[in-house]
């Protein structure tokens, strides 16, 4: 669900703070037992301006100085009062930089902090009919005191109980974004989560940063077939057909029902000139393909315009020599 932060005042806070004895956090294996990154910048909110400075917090912590005013063009909706998270997420890939969802556990969030990645987190400060979403970065925790560490609102170290942040994160839908630079790793990797990241850079055609993050997710994971798949398609994107060939047929060695690799293999092969190897690529490929793939369609339809390529104009068997259909 998303959902626009309308930047409480920091009187909501009443509501969450309550007085029963609050347990002290445990310290993740491995962990430092407190952690302030004191260095990190701070904009104070002004009026409904939460979700800018936020973004400049954690922006300006990757190494980009950007004013909130800037970032108010971009990712404030007038008519909510408020920002939305895939805008959030748009205006930091559109600075050439990774959105990784952190999260969903208050260790994970730790662990980024403790890294020196900060976490820009969205809190429901309010209780009752009229919630009061809010933009916050966590900065720091203390497990002795059981606290954690936030830049929020006009508060530069605005220190909360960790049981109240985690109540008011909890009815925030536990969202969390680390912003890194492409080829960065968070402390806390999650393959499927740093792929999405990645996949969103090349899907708004950011392909070199997309790349540096491909690159790094296939030395952190070398028998995972996604990044691979996500250089070839760096390559495909770039009109580099050999390569992006080369890198598909990799993945079927190890993943030979990846359909997804299968179609766009045949589909380099097209673009190579050798559409009698693409349709045999496919023709063989396609008993491993599980039944029931939605990619299956695609298949069929990218077979039918090979074959019509191929009936219209023959290729060159000197120019396909080396692609041969086998894996």
């Amino acid at each position: 669900m998303l959902r626009v932060a309308a930047c409480a005042a920091a009187w909501l806070l009443a509501g969450c703070s309550g007085n029963p004895r609050l347990a002290e956090i445990a310290v993740p294996a491995g962990l430092p037992a407190a952690v302030d990154l004191d260095a990190t910048p701070f904009h104070p909110q002004v009026e409904h301006q939460c979700g800018p400075a936020a973004l400049a917090t954690v922006l300006g912590a990757a190494g980009q100085v950007v004013e909130p005013d800037a970032l108010t063009r971009e990712i404030y909706v007038p008519e909510r009062t408020g920002s939305l998270q895939p805008e959030i997420v748009a205006a930091v890939r559109a600075r050439d930089l990774l959105p990784v969802q952190a999260g969903p556990g208050l260790d994970s969030v730790m662990a980024e902090v403790a890294a020196g990645h900060p976490v820009l987190v969205l809190q429901q400060l309010g209780m009752g009919p009229w919630p009061a979403w809010h933009y916050a970065v966590v900065v720091g925790y203390d497990t002795a005191s059981g606290r954690i560490l936030l830049r929020s609102g006009v508060e530069r170290r605005q220190w909360m109980r960790a049981a109240v942040f985690d109540a008011t994160w909890e009815r925030g839908g536990r969202w969390g974004l680390v912003v890194l630079e492409p080829g960065v790793l968070p402390a806390d990797p999650d393959l499927q989560r740093y792929i999405a990241a990645a996949a969103g850079l090349e899907a708004v055609g950011r392909l070199d940063a997309a790349e540096r993050s491909y690159r790094a997710a296939s030395e952190r994971w070398p028998q995972a077939a996604l990044p691979v798949l996500g250089l070839a398609n760096i390559a495909a994107a770039r009109g580099d057909w050999a390569e992006a060939e080369r890198r598909y047929r990799t993945v079927l060695v190890e993943h030979p029902g990846a359909a997804s690799a299968l179609n766009n293999r045949a589909e380099s092969l097209r673009q190579l000139g050798c559409p009698n190897v693409a349709r045999a690529v496919i023709v063989d490929g396609r008993p491993a393909i599980p039944a029931g793939d939605p990619l299956l369609p695609q298949l069929e339809h990218t077979l039918a315009e090979i074959e019509a390529d191929a009936r219209a104009q023959p290729a060159d068997p000197s120019r396909c020599e080396g692609y041969g259909s086998g894996r």
